[in-house]
């Protein structure tokens, strides 16, 4: 790999836990966090600064966007937030790393979508159920390498533990979050379109709903949708019923139906078998097979580096990630909502 000078980031918004991931990655390919910003004492702010103690907090966010030696703006903000964010930004000429949801609505979008245009900076969603799990390194791989031969069908189940102590009250606003289709089902979208090598896809159908929890208006604990782009299909569910008996917040799992075999991805947590994460099972006609992944790389980091200094678009194409919130968004306004007594 070509050898780039430091890169240079800054944090605004650090409201939800996927900003500690996003934080200590960039750090291990070698970027320097210039500082942070957070709009009050967030419960994720004790997390942060144990996690990374010599990152200095600024008390205003310009101090970041003005600061010319920055390179990239991270954000990890109140989800309805992160759009406005990320258009400050780019307009301030720094490429931009969003958290998921990207933005939770259309006007958003189109905003994001015309400033990066307009300013020709990077603006990527760190889709962390890809990016962030070496086992969907490794299968990409595999499928890459035509092991299932060509891809038919993804099933992908995100279920996630509530911890409803420790959520903050925007947690349970879906205006201020999206809607759980807009937001966890974003993951599933993105690797239905990644495994099935689509550039679009049409919901064939979705639904959302609060099942079991009825003093939580707000909260949307259960979701489902059904892609499809010509033979290929993919079937996404997503909620928050995860057990406490679980030793983990979620038991993600991916699997990838092929023509000449399967791939299942234990992601998390592997049930009463393996320790540890990054579970793949691989079945062909010529093997079936268990594959620890936990040594695999994460290239996104290394691939946003080299796009920041070569501007290109080897991490995720402007394309595809724009799509993915289109589908996510489009997925969540048209579908059917139900409830714990049916319609």
């Amino acid at each position: 790999m070509a050898s780039y000078p430091t890169l240079k980031f800054g944090v605004i918004g650090i409201d939800h836990r996927h900003v500690y991931d996003q934080v200590a990655s960039l750090l291990e390919v070698g970027a320097q966090c210039a500082g942070y910003y957070s709009n009050g004492d967030v419960s994720t702010l004790p997390g942060f600064q144990k996690r990374f103690p010599d990152i200095q907090r600024v008390d205003d966010p310009r101090r970041l966007l003005d600061d010319p030696s920055i390179h990239l703006i991270v954000t990890a903000a109140i989800p309805c937030d992160r759009a406005d964010i990320a258009i400050s930004a780019m307009r301030h000429g720094k490429d931009i790393m969003v958290d998921k949801p990207g933005v939770t609505t259309f006007d958003q979008l189109e905003a994001v979508r015309t400033v990066q245009k307009e300013t020709g900076r990077i603006f990527t969603v760190n889709f962390t159920e890809r990016f962030e799990v070496r086992a969907v390194s490794r299968a990409t791989k595999l499928v890459r390498e035509g092991r299932i031969g060509k891809v038919l069908q993804t099933v992908g189940l995100g279920p996630h533990r509530l911890n409803r102590h420790l959520r903050p009250d925007w947690f349970f606003d879906p205006a201020r979050y999206g809607g759980i289709l807009t937001d966890i089902a974003s993951h599933q979208i993105d690797q239905f379109l990644h495994f099935a090598g689509c550039d679009d896809a049409r919901i064939v159908t979705s639904r959302y709903g609060n099942l079991a929890h009825p003093d939580l208006p707000g909260l949307q604990d259960f979701g489902e949708l059904i892609l499809s782009n010509g033979p290929a299909s993919g079937y996404i569910r997503v909620d928050w019923f995860t057990p406490d008996a679980l030793d983990s917040w979620g038991d993600g799992r991916l699997t990838i139906l092929g023509t000449e075999g399967y791939i299942e991805l234990r992601k998390y947590i592997d049930i009463c078998g393996r320790s540890g994460k990054d579970h793949l099972f691989l079945v062909n006609n010529e093997t079936a097979e268990y594959i620890d992944c936990s040594g695999d790389e994460l290239p996104y980091y290394t691939h946003i580096l080299h796009d920041i200094f070569e501007r290109t678009e080897t991490a995720m194409t402007h394309a595809h990630c724009f799509k993915v919130c289109e589908l996510a968004l489009r997925a969540q306004e048209n579908a059917e909502v139900i409830n714990e007594g049916g319609m």
